[in-house]
């Protein structure tokens, strides 16, 4: 796939994701990745499916602020589509009970954030 393409079907699977997070998040949710990285020249969007992930500081991460948690929706490969920073963990309670009723999954794996 060529780069705007894939950059352009990506875009538009980060502003679904967005948009969806906002609903729950009271328009907290940031941009993340549009394009998955494929290590490679090969140009590939995100993927269009939407799993949850929470990271904090046990993911290998460095939080600049200590109010908890990053909120992550991401694809299958773990590319983030759109975050939310500063999720403390009742806020995280509440919206882990919002994805199951919405049956969203939760992601096992790596979170790639950017950077």
């Amino acid at each position: 796939m060529q780069y705007f393409q894939a950059l352009k079907l990506g875009q538009k699977r980060v502003a679904a994701a967005r948009e969806y997070l906002n609903t729950l998040t009271n328009g907290k949710a940031m941009p993340a990745l549009a394009l998955s990285d494929t290590k490679s020249n090969v140009w590939a969007p995100v993927g269009e499916e939407n799993l949850y992930a929470f990271v904090d500081e046990s993911a290998g991460f460095i939080l600049t602020d200590n109010s908890g948690y990053i909120l992550a929706l991401v694809d299958k490969t773990g590319s983030s589509k759109t975050i939310v920073q500063g999720v403390t963990k009742e806020q995280k309670e509440v919206l882990e009970k919002a994805f199951q009723a919405d049956k969203i999954p939760k992601f096992e794996g790596k979170v790639i954030l950017p950077v």
